[in-house]
């Protein structure tokens, strides 16, 4: 996106009127009418400035969809406002009972004015008009404005809940309709596909129960599909053993609560989707034939200890068995099974997975990525412990070099293991591990790395974005872009939609990255080419591109810099995430679910019992509501208070 010429920044221009009045008086007694016009005048300043970067950015509003005219505009005067720091003014105003301007997102211009008015009117001066703009957008609009933006992109709202729900759907709805059914049933509002894994047969699937669902419920349900996006990850690791393990559950005395429940079947046939299987064990299906529920299966395991399996059921196509000691089962290992009439029949174990072994790293040892697609290992080591060659991964977009510098931070699998770049190459990056277990960490490959001081460039869609979005377009309401870095990318991504004739189709920009996140007013500014429009906070990534620390505070300005442009936006990553895995949650993620209202839509992730955390999420949502709007205190009675 072109910016005006001579100007990097929207706010490249010092605030001069801002600048030059003198310091601010404290004062002890009544405010006098000199303090009242001193106000006035920061006020005006702070008006004159926020009303003049219409001009400044006309080609960039020029652009805009007419559905976004104004919410561009405001905007701008949103941004103008926050350049400069007016915790002094908002003071005095509060002192006075007026407004102290933490609320003007969606109407700044307005807001502006009706607290000069109201500073006038108490100095008892003349009300005037003469440094009124163009109007912005009125108090009553800034929340329609969003509330029709919000329907075009999520849709209805549901009876009694404002906030609406997307659930990231598990490979399993391509085969469980009644996982999207209860789902959909439960409260979810939008489904998300995230194209990043499965392919078009799965999600044909889930898109076909979505709908299936929505006729047997009669609740509306959104379809958004994520194109995936560079992958930024590990590579794969050296292959281990093809072993497996099983155990049972067992109680703090060791003692067996729950066997180890264990699939037998043809290579390649899944046990079936409503069941858990603690194992899956290819075997030949002529021996499958032979096998009745009663029967035992007796082996010796890796490990050479004696193990046996108890045939619980037989289904058409394998059977199930149950197991009360742990085992070690790898690829060719003799089964014997014993029927009750006596008889005994053997098979072999099928080919299983190969096992990885994953790259143990500690503080102060060094990883080299490298473009070489050859497998990671870790160290290799002398008896004595001391390091003879380094351990290495590949790097699944070696391009991210070129942007690299000894210094830069790096974080692998969601930041639990990170270092700092000493040395980088066309061809290998040397990373000193700065944070570990105090044991080591364990990486694994596909595992996700960041660089927060790097940007991926010239990116965009990748040849695999734009295959999907063939599939997309005739199937989903609305495309996540995955690590949207620059407006280029998105122009890309409206123009691929142009093509394929659905340019309505609805944008939602994922922010997360620090480059993302420090371009997100230009990222709205393209994305409002195009309605409908939203952002989601990827709070996953967002905390290790950002850090943590400052997390609570990138979420904050995302919200407001969204409701300013009346752009919905999603609170993502890790809400009521305990609770979906385990089914209960922590107090922690229940705060952090309440505070989620704020926003348009809050997205849970997949787990067992996801079912469960929606209709906790509904609950919450509904309360909260009736206490605050956005960043509003509803001053609902309070049943604490009683009779005072």
């Amino acid at each position: 996106m072109r910016k005006p010429a001579g100007s990097s920044n929207l706010f490249s221009r010092p605030l001069r009127a801002l600048q030059e009045l003198p310091g601010w008086r404290a004062t002890d007694g009544d405010i006098t009418r000199e303090d009242l016009e001193e106000l006035i005048e920061r006020l005006d300043a702070v008006r004159t400035y926020a009303a003049t970067a219409e001009e400044r950015f006309a080609d960039q509003l020029a652009h805009t969809a007419p559905q976004f005219r104004d919410s561009a505009r405001n905007l701008l005067h949103y941004l103008s406002l926050r350049h400069y720091d007016l915790r002094s003014i908002q003071d005095r105003l509060s002192a006075l009972g007026l407004s102290s301007l933490g609320r003007t997102e969606a109407h700044t211009l307005a807001s502006l004015y009706a607290v000069r008015q109201a500073l006038e009117r108490a100095g008892g001066m003349h009300v005037t008009h003469e440094l009124e703009p163009e109007p912005g957008v009125a108090f009553h609009e800034g929340d329609a404005l969003l509330a029709t933006n919000t329907v075009a992109l999520l849709g209805e709202a549901p009876q009694g809940r404002r906030v609406r729900i997307m659930v990231t759907l598990p490979t399993e709805a391509a085969r469980n309709y009644a996982l999207v059914r209860d789902l959909v049933a439960a409260g979810m509002d939008c489904a998300r596909i995230n194209c990043a894994h499965d392919d078009a047969v799965a999600w044909r699937g889930m898109v076909d129960h979505i709908e299936q669902a929505r006729d047997e419920t009669g609740r509306s349900c959104k379809i958004f599909m994520d194109l995936a996006g560079p992958k930024l990850r590990t590579g794969p690791l050296e292959p281990g053993p093809q072993v497996l393990r099983w155990r049972p559950k067992r109680d703090v005395r060791g003692r067996v609560v729950a066997p180890a429940r264990i699939w037998f079947g043809p290579p390649g046939v899944a046990p079936p989707a409503d069941v858990r299987a603690d194992a899956v064990i290819p075997v030949p299906p002529e021996w499958i034939a032979g096998v009745r529920t009663g029967d035992t299966i007796e082996f010796l395991d890796a490990r050479d200890s004696h193990r046996k399996v108890d045939v619980v059921a037989s289904v058409k196509a394998g059977f199930w068995g149950e197991a009360r000691k742990t085992a070690y089962v790898e690829t060719g290992i003799e089964l014997r099974l014993s029927g009750r009439r006596g008889s005994v029949q053997t098979a072999r174990v099928g080919e299983l997975p190969n096992t990885e072994i994953p790259i143990v790293l500690s503080e102060g040892e060094t990883l080299v990525l490298h473009t070489d697609p050859a497998p990671g290992a870790p160290a290799v080591r002398a008896a004595d412990g001391t390091v003879l060659a380094p351990a290495h991964v590949a790097c699944t977009y070696p391009e991210i070099f070129k942007e690299l510098a000894p210094g830069h931070p790096i974080a692998f699998d969601d930041g639990k293991i990170q270092g700092v770049v000493r040395s980088v190459t066309d061809r290998e990056v040397h990373v000193e591990i700065t944070l570990a277990r105090p044991n080591g960490s364990r990486l694994r490959g596909d595992k996700g790395i960041n660089f927060p001081e790097a940007t991926l460039r010239g990116v965009g869609l990748t040849e695999k974005d734009l295959a999907d979005l063939d599939f997309l377009v005739d199937h989903a309401d609305g495309v996540g872009m995955s690590f949207v870095n620059e407006p280029a990318d998105v122009e890309r991504l409206q123009d691929e939609l142009r093509k394929r004739g659905r340019n309505q189709l609805g944008i939602i920009l994922k922010i997360e990255t620090r480059s993302g996140f420090r371009r997100l007013p230009w990222l709205l500014l393209a994305a409002m080419r195009t309605h409908p429009v939203g952002v989601m906070i990827a709070r996953g990534d967002l905390a290790i591109e950002c850090g943590w620390e400052r997390l609570a505070e990138a979420q904050e300005e995302i919200l407001w810099f969204c409701e300013a442009a009346h752009v919905p936006v999603i609170w993502a990553t890790q809400v009521l995430e305990n609770l979906a895995k385990t089914g209960l949650p922590s107090r922690a993620e229940i705060t952090d679910a309440a505070m989620a209202e704020r926003a348009e839509c809050v997205m849970l992730n997949k787990g067992p019992y996801v079912t469960k955390a929606v209709r906790v999420l509904d609950d919450i949502l509904r309360r909260m509501q009736e206490h605050q709007a956005k960043k509003t205190a509803r001053l609902r009675n309070l049943t604490l208070a009683g009779d005072v």
